[in-house]
């Protein structure tokens, strides 16, 4: 065992267990943020901070693996993404794809429609590497068919560069 994981898992244990087991019924549920904050809150009086409470997290989503209820895929079907730009305030300029990501998740793409008037932007579908294909290739096909669907720009700034430094579509 590496000596980082052999510390997270004396983070771990230094936790109550009921805190333990509020943090485990997060990780099944997939809810990563509240389980962090859970952990970094109760482990601050024994030296974990925010990196250690999310590679103890992260240890916990690794233990449970296919326990976990995950979150849904988001659909990319052009009728599917068509509906959710339908009810969106302001004129759809523009469909983005934009990289994201988090310890426990990876890199993901979050796939948005930008608005004019008012200016803006709503998210549509988060596409996870839980598809069979990589996720930049499915946010761009599905983007693309969206954006020529609606008529506007498809803009996806580094489709091979996971990382939070290409150019917006608008600043």
């Amino acid at each position: 065992m590496s000596a980082a994981r052999q510390q997270d898992e004396d983070h771990w244990d230094a936790l109550p267990a009921g805190i333990r087991a509020q943090v485990d019924g997060y990780v099944l549920q997939d809810s990563l943020l509240p389980a962090v904050k859970l952990v970094w809150d109760a482990g601050r009086a024994h030296g974990i901070g925010l990196h250690e409470a999310e590679m103890v997290v992260h240890e916990r989503y690794v233990f449970h693996g296919d326990r976990i209820a995950r979150t849904p895929e988001s659909p990319l079907d052009l009728e599917s993404l068509t509906v959710l730009t339908s009810g969106l305030p302001g004129r759809v300029a523009a469909i983005e794809a934009v990289w994201d990501g988090d310890t426990v998740h990876g890199w993901f793409v979050n796939l948005l429609a930008i608005t004019d008037d008012p200016a803006g932007e709503r998210h549509l579908a988060t596409v996870h590497n839980r598809r069979d294909r990589d996720p930049a290739e499915a946010a761009t096909e599905a983007g693309r068919a969206l954006a020529d669907h609606l008529a506007v720009p498809f803009h996806f700034p580094d489709p091979d560069d996971p990382g939070y430094d290409a150019p917006r579509w608008r600043p």
